[in-house]
């Protein structure tokens, strides 16, 4: 519907779509229901309800789901959204792979595809997120045509003024100028680019662990070190898009020898507490052979005392940040997400120890429900946020 044909506000055909907008937002939020079930839940009355379905239904935006026997007098119709009438697609970035998930408007995902990234230049990851998205497109049974919206959660803070991402220092060449372009010519209209671990934050609140918190942390421990917001529920992203860029806290100084320092590479907290330092704090304490975090955690468990020092030491630091995040956010709940931050059975209480000798700000430490899903759920549901509006707009057309 484009803004010339677009009823006037005030007039019968605008009061038929914002009828039509409170059924299905109550059929979105709710589930199936009968007309009588839906006009006591809205306020509208069964006229109007009843004549809200009907254009609904013929937009192909509801359709019956069968029909209630209760007692005695005839039966009623239940109505539901049809997840068939849009479908949207969600896509992680990270260094070692690739995530794609295309989902129906019920957000049931209707295909799942992963790759592994072995990229080294951003024109050749870019190539590669589009022929993975395109497979799983297909594997779905559907054309590119028919997907409504596109979310990609990737490492780094988007500029859509420069078409660029800033702090994105494991992915080469994917701070460069022009990127946001490239990514929107391969993926298609409706594309939105978020940071990973804002989409982190959203997956575990829309279907995770910080479900029904209103002020909460998500801080994802992985290659990098990065952490989503939600302030009174909504996501907060600061006056640049920068809220949650944790790598950046200070821990230790750099040495400049007198000289002013160019910008670092890599934050002070990441070159810390990421899954490198974890690596290299295990081989200093003896453990030659270990060769990624997974195997520092993986002998932790089992109890071996380097390790398990080493692990310490990761939650120590990891304490460093909750406390300062704790200090000026003041946060319900810090979900621990990531590669490292999945061992929270680890982690969380020697943080917890570290914090009690530290402040008296202690919020609750929970590992994320959603695993290496997380980004992908958050970005699911932040595509179905547009999409669902974008379909009742284009309904009938």
């Amino acid at each position: 519907m484009t803004a010339g044909n677009s009823p006037q506000v005030g007039t019968p055909a605008s009061m038929r779509q914002l009828n039509q907008r409170v059924v299905l937002e109550r059929l979105r939020s709710r589930g199936e229901a009968t007309r009588p079930q839906i006009a006591a839940d809205t306020g509208l009355s069964k006229p109007t309800v009843g004549q809200a379905l009907l254009d609904l239904e013929q937009d192909g935006l509801v359709r019956t789901a069968g029909r209630t026997f209760s007692g005695q007098g005839r039966s009623a119709v239940v109505y539901e959204i049809d997840p068939a009438a849009g479908h949207v697609v969600g896509i992680d970035i990270g260094r070692q792979s690739i995530r794609v998930a295309v989902a129906d408007l019920s957000g049931t995902v209707v295909a799942r595809l992963d790759a592994a990234n072995r990229c080294r230049s951003a024109t050749a990851l870019v190539r590669t997120v589009r022929k993975t998205a395109d497979k799983a497109i297909e594997s779905a049974g559907l054309n590119r045509s028919d997907i409504v919206a596109t979310v990609v959660g990737t490492p780094g803070v988007p500029d859509s003024k420069a078409a660029t991402l800033h702090r994105a220092p494991n992915l080469p060449g994917w701070e460069r100028k022009g990127l946001l372009n490239e990514l929107d010519a391969a993926l298609g209209p409706g594309l939105v680019v978020e940071n990973d671990a804002n989409l982190s934050a959203v997956g575990e609140q829309h279907a995770g662990v910080a479900r029904g918190a209103r002020v909460f942390v998500c801080v994802t421990v992985g290659t990098g070190i990065g952490m989503g917001i939600v302030v009174d529920g909504k996501l907060f992203r600061g006056a640049n898009g920068a809220a949650g860029e944790v790598a950046y806290l200070p821990y230790g100084w750099p040495s400049t020898d007198g000289h002013a320092s160019e910008q670092p590479f890599r934050g002070l907290m990441e070159a810390a507490a990421a899954a490198r330092s974890v690596v290299e704090v295990a081989v200093e304490a003896g453990l030659s052979d270990v060769l990624s975090a997974r195997e520092v955690f993986t002998l932790a468990r089992e109890g071996e005392p380097r390790a398990v020092r080493a692990v310490e030491q990761e939650a120590e630091k990891l304490a460093f940040l909750v406390c300062s995040v704790a200090a000026v956010l003041d946060p319900e709940l810090v979900v621990l997400s990531g590669g490292i931050g999945s061992n929270a059975d680890l982690l969380a209480e020697p943080m917890r120890r570290a914090l009690s000798h530290t402040t008296p700000l202690c919020p609750r430490i929970v590992a994320g429900e959603l695993g290496e899903d997380a980004v992908l759920t958050g970005a699911i549901a932040t595509a179905l946020d547009t999409a669902r509006d974008v379909v009742f707009e284009r309904r009938g057309s």
